[in-house]
């Protein structure tokens, strides 16, 4: 995504670091579209005579960020898949204790009951979890979409 080598923000005075910190924390809010930080960003550029050292250092900096957000969203990805799993375990195992409540001879028809409302609330979880599991999957490629779109524009401020 970055053409130039990086250099680590210790490399830097404490006062470039706490600039190129503030600029890089500014491009990592996702709340603001990319396109709508390039004033701020060709306003840091230009202070900095558009030097590629120190954009590169701000997008190692904002790479950071968001990689670590990033493998944050991964793992919480994991966690939830896992969690679906063991809830379809638990939606089977409930079935199965249904059905063989149902074909005893005198079967408990409170048991039954506890059973498919206990059932319907997992089965109902399950699908409403289902239904977010794009929105989660879809965030790490928006981050990386991010960091693309933030490349782009500091190698453009660095021309202009």
């Amino acid at each position: 995504m970055w053409p130039n080598p990086i250099k680590p923000l210790s490399k830097f005075s404490v006062d470039q670091s706490q600039e190129i910190k503030k600029i890089a924390d500014l491009l990592a809010l996702r709340r603001y579209e990319v396109a709508a930080l390039e004033p701020q960003v060709l306003d840091f550029a230009k202070a900095h005579s558009q030097d590629l050292v120190i954009l590169g250092a701000v997008f190692g900096q904002t790479f950071k960020t968001l990689s670590t957000r990033r493998t944050k969203v991964i793992k919480g990805i994991g966690r939830f898949s896992l969690g679906q799993i063991a809830l379809a375990e638990a939606i089977q195992t409930t079935r199965v204790a249904m059905d063989q409540e149902m074909a005893k001879d005198a079967p408990d028809y409170d048991k039954v009951d506890a059973l498919e409302e206990k059932l319907d609330w997992d089965q109902l979880i399950y699908t409403d979890r289902q239904q977010s599991i794009s929105y989660l999957c879809e965030t790490p490629v928006l981050l990386e979409k991010r960091l693309f779109a933030i490349a782009q524009m500091l190698q453009t401020v660095a021309q202009e």
